[in-house]
């Protein structure tokens, strides 16, 4: 075994073989892979071996994509078969809702070309043999589906990494990570010691373990899955001798079922309700090639329902159960991506759908490695979407909350309740009495919408019972005051001598002088968005030390101190902090607004003396607070930061100011509405790190003459002299009693042009509105736009101009 090495993977599976060979094929061949017993040991070699390219975001579904295309080259470099049967597929709905959803999940089939097609039960029927069509209202054909030989595709990606110059090492078990103080990582092994630049950690049911020894309690757990593979059945016989070709795979949502033809028979799979955990805390070392032990008990309900749905199966006797342990995260999808904190440092686990996702897993981490970027848009997949609040605890109980729902339907308007609440604003109890109903957003508890006694949300791909009651929330912020509760917000200050200088190479905006606030996007060095916020100087005036505050989007709080902590100077003159929940959050908006500040604070809230993004200290009642003249909503507004302590004392102050004029409560589903006739976009929807400034329409903040050298600055001029290739667009759309929730084709001309990122009911306009990307060539045409809603397409058009106070009067007023 070599001593020293560029990167050393650890673990064997389908996910660490896939990044050994990717690393090897982008260039890097001074790389070693170290599994603890033989290669597939753990999860990879009992899996049932099924690809789809269906997946709840695009961006993870376009990797699933690669994945399965990826399977011809590894086994022509590599020489090794890999078992691939490319048999397509039939997803299967038993209801009018799940058939809603598969019509959601066509169109986002057209933009990202993958061939899908609605069709009717009878005609699955005539496509699977086995399924009774009176169990079905419809299903979906997939032609890109299929199954795989898990060991197979596993050694090939080994053998194909070995040719191209990388090595493995088996039956070589690390015992411990040690950083050294030069930042290289000693992988310390049963056979002795590895020093390397990187470690990635594709751990698989030993990934907690791994991490542990770098002090990372990584949110993953294990969950005991299990499927049946039938004895011989003369319908499949009689199936593959009709027509040549095996058995189409086919999922059942509402049966929590898959399945696929073996051998002679069929393999049924099911994500049982009543799921169990293995090895809660602690991987055993010595588990490897072995199952768990059977438990049909616990899976029978699902499969009284597979028997019924697929009624040859009565008919056949099981042949064998396979119980093994699989590693999820608490959303079901993988932690991949550098750790903040942990230079060096990489995470390539809980990739639970290993032969789908595999291999774009390994494209992304190595591009990651290389090039410093992953390539492509994996927000759905990096470790950073999780902070500590994500403890072990939490992660069982998310864990096994998404297990029993894995294929059950996600409405846009539920919120799943298990593991909350856990973060908690001062104001949580108070906001709960008048009738919040809520959300999370990065394990803080967040109102949507305020109910009246007896109302909840009805779960529904179409308007709700949330509809009139957000639509009164609308009308109390445009046409008086309406308070909202922000905390979920990321906050940050940024203090020191060098911290004026460092955030005018960070950002690429003009820094706003003392007492001013300014939009501030954030470049990755190929000119594509990395961040975009609102930063604030707070500092005095001629102060040595400047002093900065920044907010942002609350999710992706681990992911921006990653970037931040990434490029900070190394000689102390800046320090930068994440506050968090030290740092809670108001706001009130609407023409009566800067009334009700007037009422509780001493300071000069004129225009004159309080302008249009002005910033500065002063009391709301008797508690100390930064307040900011900024609105999200596109009103007259304020936003108000505050310590913990003092949210209740200036929440209260607000409230009984705003009585007089009739103030309202807000959530943030009447946020989305107000902001959509704004045509502001959003954090991780519209601004993401596939688009640039001139193509998401924050050109206009990028300051391209500013001295300052701004990360991204000679690809974001590149990118404003060519144009880019996309526009962000707002529409109004003709839509009937449901609106688009992101991820929707547009059409033009008869032809998918682009896609839907967010959108909803602007109440106050009365106009359903969706914002997507279109290429800049048809960007300004007057018509011919149709946007896809559950299967139906819908006259669209262009709103070039905010639907609401489009000269910006009423907020600078």
């Amino acid at each position: 075994m070599k001593s020293h090495a560029k990167v050393v993977v650890i673990g064997g599976g389908v996910v660490g073989c896939s990044v050994l060979f990717h690393l090897a094929r982008h260039g890097w061949t001074d790389v070693v892979l170290l599994e603890r017993d033989e290669l597939t040991s753990g999860s990879t070699w009992h899996a049932a071996g099924g690809m789809h390219t269906i997946n709840g975001d695009p961006n993870v579904a376009k990797l699933q994509k690669y994945t399965i295309s990826l399977y011809k080259e590894i086994e022509e470099l590599s020489g090794q078969a890999t078992g691939v049967h490319l048999t397509g597929g039939v997803l299967l709905a038993a209801t009018e809702a799940r058939l809603d959803w598969l019509r959601g999940v066509v169109s986002k089939g057209r933009y990202l070309g993958i061939d899908l097609e609605v069709i009717s039960a009878k005609e699955a029927a005539e496509l699977m043999p086995l399924l009774d069509p009176k169990q079905f209202v419809g299903a979906v054909r997939n032609k890109e589906d299929g199954h795989l030989d898990p060991s197979g595709v596993t050694h090939a990606y080994a053998k194909a990494a070995r040719k191209l110059g990388a090595e493995v090492e088996r039956f070589t078990k690390v015992e411990d990570i040690v950083r050294r103080p030069d930042g290289l990582w000693r992988v310390i092994t049963n056979k002795g010691e590895v020093v390397a630049e990187h470690v990635v950690n594709a751990g698989g049911l030993w990934a907690r373990e791994v991490g542990r020894m770098v002090g990372l309690e990584l949110p993953v757990l294990a969950m005991e899955h299990m499927y049946l593979i039938t004895e011989d059945m003369p319908e499949v016989a009689d199936w593959n001798k009709k027509t040549g070709t095996e058995i189409i795979h086919a999922v059942d949502f509402d049966g929590e079922l898959y399945l696929r033809q073996e051998r002679g028979g069929m393999l049924m799979g099911t994500y049982e309700k009543a799921n169990k955990v293995w090895s809660e805390f602690q991987t055993p070392w010595n588990f490897g090639h072995e199952l768990l032990e059977p438990d049909i008990d616990r899976i029978a309900p699902s499969l009284e329902v597979g028997f019924r749905h697929f009624p040859a199966f009565q008919k056949t006797g099981i042949k064998q159960i396979i119980n093994g342990p699989f590693t999820f995260a608490p959303d079901g999808n993988p932690l991949v991506g550098p750790v903040r904190g942990l230079p060096g440092f990489w995470v390539a686990c809980g990739v639970m759908a290993g032969f789908s996702q595999g291999g774009g897993v390994g494209l992304a981490l190595s591009n990651w490695m290389i090039e410093g970027d992953p390539g492509a848009d994996i927000w759905a997949m990096d470790v950073a979407r999780y902070g500590d609040w994500a403890t072990m605890a939490y992660t069982n109980a998310k864990v096994r909350e998404n297990y029993s729902r894995r294929f059950s339907i996600r409405f846009p308007n539920e919120e799943l309740p298990a593991g909350r609440p856990l973060k908690t604003t001062p104001v949580y109890d108070i906001l709960s009495a008048r009738g919040a109903q809520w959300g999370v957003a990065y394990g803080l508890e967040v109102p949507l919408w305020y109910a009246p006694e007896g109302v909840k949300d009805e779960f529904s791909w179409r308007r709700s019972s949330d509809f009139d009651h957000v639509a009164k929330e609308v009308a109390a912020v445009r046409g008086g005051v309406g308070l909202s509760e922000i905390s979920s917000f990321a906050k940050y200050r940024v203090m020191g001598e060098g911290a004026a200088a460092w955030l005018d190479r960070m950002l690429a905006c003009r820094l706003p002088k003392p007492g001013r606030m300014t939009l501030a996007p954030m470049l990755k060095e190929d000119g594509k968005l990395i961040g975009d916020f609102t930063l604030a100087n707070v500092g005095a005036p001629g102060a040595r030390d400047s002093e900065w505050f920044i907010a942002g989007s609350g999710v992706a709080e681990q992911y921006h101190m990653r970037w931040f902590e990434a490029h900070e100077p190394k000689d102390g003159s800046v320090r930068i902090e994440a506050l968090g929940q030290k740092l809670a959050g108001l706001a009130i908006a609407g023409p009566k607004a800067r009334e009700v500040l007037a009422k509780v604070t001493r300071a000069d809230t004129s225009n004159t003396a309080f302008p249009f993004m002005a910033v500065a200290r002063m009391d709301i009642g008797m508690a100390p607070c930064l307040v900011g003249r900024v609105s999200y909503t596109g009103d007259l507004g304020y936003e108000i930061w505050v310590a913990p302590e003092y949210q209740r004392a200036a929440f209260q102050a607000l409230l009984t100011a705003g009585q007089e004029f009739g103030i309202g409560l807000f959530g943030s589903r009447a946020l989305n509405a107000l902001r959509l006739e704004k045509n502001y976009g959003s954090w991780a929807r519209e601004y993401r790190p596939i688009y640039g400034p001139l193509e998401a329409g924050l050109d206009r903040f990028v300051a391209y003459g500013k001295e300052a050298d701004f990360i991204g600055k000679e690809a974001a001029v590149a990118e404003r002299k060519q144009g880019g290739k996309l526009r962000l667009r707002a529409f109004i759309v003709e839509a009937d009693d449901a609106d688009v929730i992101g991820d929707e084709a547009i059409w033009h001309d008869g032809v998918v042009r682009g896609w839907v990122t967010s959108g909803g009911y602007a109440h106050h306009s009365k106009k359903s509105v969706a914002m997507g990307y279109v290429p800049k060539e048809i960007a300004d045409r007057p018509d011919g736009f149709e946007i896809e809603i559950l299967g139906k397409r819908h006259a669209a058009r262009i709103q070039a101009a905010p639907l609401f106070d489009a000269n910006f009067e009423r907020m600078r007023a």
